[in-house]
């Protein structure tokens, strides 16, 4: 569970990004203060330099998109494996469907 320091500070840095003003301890204190919260004197440090070097923008644009930064070489690897998935399926439609129930199982949720 993130703290409220944590909160604070993840806040300060999304709205220093979504300005396209550099991430910096400074500016994260800055935030901080103008919006009164008092916050350990570690964090916004530690958020400063954990956010440098990364495209921020990028990272909470993909975040429903279910793909990693990394994995774009893994999926063109196996990009033939992909395609071989439709097929797959294909084959699993054409297979009838059986479902059991409970009972079929040996034992029943209410009975």
């Amino acid at each position: 569970m993130a703290s409220n320091d944590e909160l604070a500070c993840v806040y300060a840095a999304l709205i220093l990004m979504d300005d396209e003003v550099p991430i910096t301890a400074e500016k994260i204190n800055t935030i901080l203060k103008a919006a009164n919260v008092s916050v350990e004197p570690y964090w916004p440090g530690m958020f400063a330099k954990a956010s440098s070097g990364l495209d921020l923008k990028s990272i909470v644009g993909n975040v429903g998109s279910g793909v990693g930064a990394g994995v774009p070489a893994a999926a063109a690897a196996s990009a033939p494996a992909a395609a071989a998935a439709p097929a797959a399926e294909a084959k699993k439609e054409e297979a009838p469907e059986s479902e059991e129930s409970d009972d079929d199982m040996g034992f029943s949720l209410f009975g």
